[in-house]
């Protein structure tokens, strides 16, 4: 099976590599520009290539755990780190990647993302980062008690917000922001957490290595949110948005000059 591994490594691996870089096409672009929309129709086929190529190596990392990773002696320990974790970020980075893309396919249609395939993911992810976390404890393992946190965090906040009776008609906008760079920053930990464990195993478990992301993805957020909210002029396509759909300026987030 080792094969089959390495195959799968290798797809996930390229994906993967198309996913880090794009999220910077996504970022440089203007918002809701068709260039925006090209460099984000990359990512999410990219994220959700390499999310189910992880989901295929956790589970031969689940069975396998030494076979699949030669060399390693540790049984317990890597069944945790490349079956559980490897699963729970999977899950996490497509749930964040559909939300994302869901906030604009649905910001006429609210009730849309309660949809029940919407609310089952969700629960899934809350699942797996408790499984996650729990055997992170057993393990006496930092790293993946860390990363299930984000799980807990974004599964909440976005349940919070699909159940929201009435969001004002621009609370879509930073929704989607939000969901997308946290895929980036759920990529780039999936690759410093796991990746260093094969490339660099002497930092693979330092908490200033892949709690980077975390601090970039948030600074990413916290700009783009002050230009949403009018520190800049909002993208053509944005504008048009808040002519064609007027909204008091409490529910709208964005001042026009």
């Amino acid at each position: 099976m080792p094969w089959l591994f390495t195959l799968i490594l290798a797809v996930h691996v390229g994906a993967g590599i198309t996913a880090l870089t794009s999220f910077w096409g996504c970022i440089a672009t203007r918002k809701g520009g068709p260039a925006h929309r090209r460099w984000g129709m990359v990512f999410t086929g990219a994220i959700y290539a390499a999310g189910f190529m992880a989901l295929g190596m956790g589970v031969l990392s689940l069975r396998w755990p030494l076979a699949m990773h030669p060399g390693l002696t540790d049984e317990a320990l890597y069944r945790g780190l490349f079956g559980w974790m490897m699963l729970y970020l999977a899950l996490l980075t497509m749930s964040m990647t559909r939300y994302g893309l869901k906030m604009v396919a649905n910001k006429r249609d609210h009730a849309a993302n309660r949809h029940w395939s919407m609310v089952a993911l969700q629960i899934a992810v809350l699942a797996a980062a408790v499984n996650c976390a729990a055997h992170g404890v057993v393990l006496h393992q930092p790293l993946m008690i860390g990363v299930s946190v984000i799980g807990f965090g974004t599964t909440l906040t976005y349940l919070w917000y699909m159940f929201r009776r009435s969001p004002g008609r621009t609370d879509y906008i930073p929704e989607h922001l939000k969901a997308m760079v946290a895929t980036g920053i759920a990529a780039y930990t999936a690759f410093l957490s796991v990746g260093l464990v094969e490339m660099f195993p002497q930092h693979a478990f330092n908490p200033a290595i892949w709690a980077l992301p975390t601090l970039g993805g948030m600074a990413i957020i916290v700009h783009f949110l002050r230009k949403v909210r009018g520190v800049t002029s909002p993208s053509p396509a944005l504008r048009q948005v808040l002519q064609t759909n007027p909204a008091p300026a409490s529910d709208a987030g964005v001042r026009r000059r």
